[in-house]
């Protein structure tokens, strides 16, 4: 009998024994169509879905590939009834298909006529398709493309969107062959290429028309980015989540394309700058008055080419709503997760489209291309007396009372103690807790109150070393570049939030100089709702093989 590390189970849970020799052999085959559920310490438990099957079809991997595999790594015999829903499953994708017809404009195309029938007689898919053409096709109102694919999702028939894209207004983009050093950095230009996963996550996005990257913190999405940019050589509209992070891509695009200041706009709270390279934030984007986004003339302001949406994750709701109406148009969505806590997946495969390429992060590791990372849960007992206050809380007060625990000061500065010649971020949640710490530690505070103009030059103060410690806010969690950072401490977060977990240990690894290991505490008050919420959070780093050592706080003096 084989004797694999995986249990395929008839309910579509796939328990995986941590400690078996071909563990991490068998977590890398999994990983493109399974979703981790649970990971303490000993066995895994990962799910198959629907959308993860369908993201894995449209990635390139087919019903057989996903068969063998389980097949492969599975200790016992996989129940046939399972391996037959898989391929039934997956061949669900395709099976209809968007189309631009010579003479009847966008149409839906049906391989199978009783799916067509079925889709037809839907009442979700009533005022979106217009006359029928003949068994097999029927025509697509154009401004309905994407309400059209959403609903198809929602009825178990992903549609293929082969309709093509408007060529948008040309702009000559292309990649420089030297990178210019940093803003206030010294040095000269540097040759520079793209590494072969960059490239190959490029080649995959252009090849699949639209769709998302999924690429680990640290590893270069922006070039991603980039390249696609030059690939598409028109007019660009860069969507990301605040303004550190929209002059940090223009920052990107100047040291590494042949894109100048002038061609550059950004679009935000505080300029309105229309350029063929525009950098949007989604806060402006989604901002109302008199009950009206008033924003959204940006996306027909050029005959935008390519709309690249950055932490595709945390894309707001009215955003999604723009996006279906722009499915002419080339879109990327670059994240490091394609998990949201909102559980709208489903809404990102449809508008954005399905994954394209995903780079697990320990192979990225294993090449050198971002940091080893240690990763350490401390425990903190409360004491007696906040142990009471805890037990008698309103269940909507607990999480807090916990995450602000006064006992974790100490902690944090033994651990900040522990690693003196380290550049080190403290990030947190709430703002009392981080304000008091900063005060504990004698280090500046960055939260959302804090001017673009004073995070930016703390920011650069802590990359250049001038400072050697930082507390931040939740403002940090994304698409901030600090390459130097070694060491992050947190002290509370977004309730079990996976992707936050996984944005925050990707401060700390972007590849360091001297080949240093990163390491990443998070800071957890025993027997509380914190340490739940603490599990939770793990799991998305599980999945990609990272363990967490857990450590009683008293114990610490042995750790770092």
């Amino acid at each position: 009998m084989p004797d694999g590390p995986l249990i395929v189970q008839s309910d579509k849970s796939l328990l995986l024994e941590v400690d078996h020799p071909r563990a991490d052999e068998a977590r890398r085959a999994i990983a493109p169509f399974a979703e981790l559920e649970r990971a303490p310490e000993h066995v895994h438990t990962y799910r198959l879905t629907n959308l993860g099957l369908w993201n894995a079809r449209a990635a390139g991997h087919d019903a057989e590939q996903v068969v063998d595999t389980l097949i492969d790594f599975s200790r016992y015999p996989v129940p046939h009834a399972l391996l037959v829903d898989v391929a039934e499953t997956m061949s669900r994708y395709g099976r209809l298909t968007l189309h631009a017809h010579p003479t009847h404009g966008l149409v839906l195309q049906a391989s199978d006529k009783a799916v067509l029938a079925e889709v037809l007689k839907s009442k979700r898919t009533s005022g979106l398709l217009g006359e029928r053409i003949d068994d097999e096709t029927v025509a697509v109102h154009p401004s309905e493309r994407g309400h059209l694919k959403q609903v198809l999702v929602k009825l178990g028939w992903p549609a293929d969107d082969l309709a093509g894209y408007v060529d948008g207004e040309k702009h000559d983009i292309a990649l420089s062959e030297l990178a210019t050093p940093r803003i206030g950095e010294p040095g000269e230009p540097k040759p520079w290429d793209m590494r072969p996963y960059q490239s190959q996550a490029v080649d995959s996005f252009w090849f699949g028309g639209s769709g998302v990257v999924v690429l680990p913190c640290g590893a270069g999405k922006t070039i991603v980015g980039a390249g696609a940019m030059a690939k598409s050589g028109t007019t660009t509209l860069i969507l990301v989540t605040n303004t550190v992070s929209a002059r940090q891509w223009k920052d990107e695009l100047l040291r590494r394309t042949t894109l100048t200041e002038d061609e550059i706009g950004e679009y935000s709270g505080t300029r309105k700058e229309i350029k063929p390279v525009t950098i949007a934030t989604y806060q402006v984007l989604t901002t109302k008055r008199k009950g009206v986004y008033s924003h959204l003339e940006l996306f027909d302001a050029r005959d935008w080419g390519l709309i690249v949406y950055d932490e595709v994750h945390l894309l707001p709701a009215p955003i999604f709503r723009m996006t279906a109406d722009l499915q002419a148009r080339r879109r990327l969505g670059l994240t490091a997760t394609l998990v949201r806590e909102d559980g709208r997946e489903d809404e990102v495969f449809s508008l954005i489209g399905p994954k394209r390429y995903d780079a697990p992060w320990k192979d990225i590791e294993a090449q050198g291309y971002i940091a080893p990372a240690d990763c350490v849960e401390v425990r903190l007992t409360l004491p007696e007396h906040d142990r009471m206050t805890y037990a008698v809380a309103e269940p909507e007060d607990k999480y807090r009372l916990a995450a602000t625990a006064s006992g974790k000061n100490r902690v944090v500065e033994q651990i900040v103690n522990a690693h003196p010649d380290d550049q080190v971020l403290v990030i947190g949640q709430y703002l009392d807790q981080l304000e008091e710490l900063s005060q504990h530690l004698d280090s500046p505070l960055i939260t959302g109150a804090t001017t673009v103009r004073e995070r930016q030059r703390l920011f650069d103060a802590f990359r250049s070393g001038e400072i050697s410690r930082l507390v931040v806010s939740k403002v940090a969690n994304f698409s901030i570049d600090l390459p130097e950072a070694s060491v992050a401490i947190q002290v509370s977060g977004s309730f079990g939030s996976r992707q936050e977990e996984a944005q925050r240990l990707g401060r700390v690894m972007r590849p360091k100089h001297d080949g240093r290991t990163a390491h990443f505490y998070a800071v957890v008050s025993r027997d509380t709702v914190d340490q739940d919420f603490a599990a939770h959070r793990q799991r998305f780093l599980a999945e990609q093989g990272y363990a967490y050592r857990i450590v009683d706080a008293e114990d610490l003096d042995t750790v770092a």
